[in-house]
């Protein structure tokens, strides 16, 4: 399998806390890759070390490099990194507009005007979300009277309809209940078929439905990467065994 993904070396710091230790792994071309591990692992600060958005905090430090398709993502405008590397948050993050223009939004952003393109564009990213047949007779109403999990779902689609080529998820079903959460693990499934997906969770059983490899951090450093079922069932390092049968996190 190709990789999309390259971290050699990485480090990161918010003033003098070591928050992420000598990352090095690949993150491979249409697979998603789930990371698991206790609270203050590093994984959250991983995935935002891939579009740049720890960046925006003072004091943040990086060394080490980030490369997708070989680039190092310093090398990359912001604005067009993260339209490459599209991130859904824990919390829905749905715009106070209606449902079209949630998703509309970032290609209008992008400079996309015309109105048939925008229909079509709205049309395909929510159902590549699995969210159209539930909110095509609705699409001029408030995106806030959807539910929680449409809501996340609205999030991916409005992700989707910048085109990326990654799509970071930061424990996107945290605050969902069981149904919303299957639908939403139904999506990736269906997403990873075009798309790379990095999957940050705290739920280590939605990592064993969805992941093809897992990742677990401990202390900002990674302890052990493979095929997930290897992880899960036949781990190699006993903190990874310790974590993944509950014994501490």
């Amino acid at each position: 399998m190709v990789d999309k993904i390259q971290i050699q070396n990485l480090n990161c710091w918010f003033g003098d806390a070591h928050s992420v230790k000598n990352l090095s792994f690949e993150v491979r071309e249409n697979e998603i890759l789930g990371i698991i591990g206790p609270a203050n692992s590093g994984k959250t600060t991983f995935l935002r070390c891939v579009n740049r958005l720890n960046d925006l905090n003072d004091g943040f430090r990086m060394e080490g490099s980030i490369k997708i398709d070989s680039q190092d993502i310093n090398s990359i405008d912001p604005e067009t990194l993260r339209k490459r590397c599209g991130m859904v948050f824990a919390l829905p993050l749905s715009l106070p507009m209606s449902v079209y223009d949630n998703v509309a939004y970032g290609p209008k952003r992008h400079g996309k005007r015309d109105k048939k393109k925008l229909d079509e564009t709205v049309e395909k990213s929510l159902r590549s979300a699995s969210l159209w047949d539930e909110v095509k007779d609705r699409l001029d109403a408030s995106a806030l009277k959807l539910s929680g999990g449409q809501q996340q779902r609205l999030c991916m689609a409005r992700t989707l309809a910048v085109e990326p080529e990654i799509i970071l998820f930061d424990e996107p079903c945290s605050g969902l209940d069981p149904i919303s959460t299957a639908k939403v693990e139904e999506t990736m499934l269906e997403l990873k078929k075009k798309y790379t997906i990095v999957l940050v969770t705290n739920n280590v059983k939605q990592a064993s439905r969805v992941s093809d490899r897992t990742a677990f951090f401990l202390m900002g450093e990674l302890v052990e990467l493979d095929i997930t079922q290897n992880i899960f069932v036949s781990p190699k390092d006993k903190r990874t065994e310790d974590y993944v049968t509950g014994r501490f996190g």
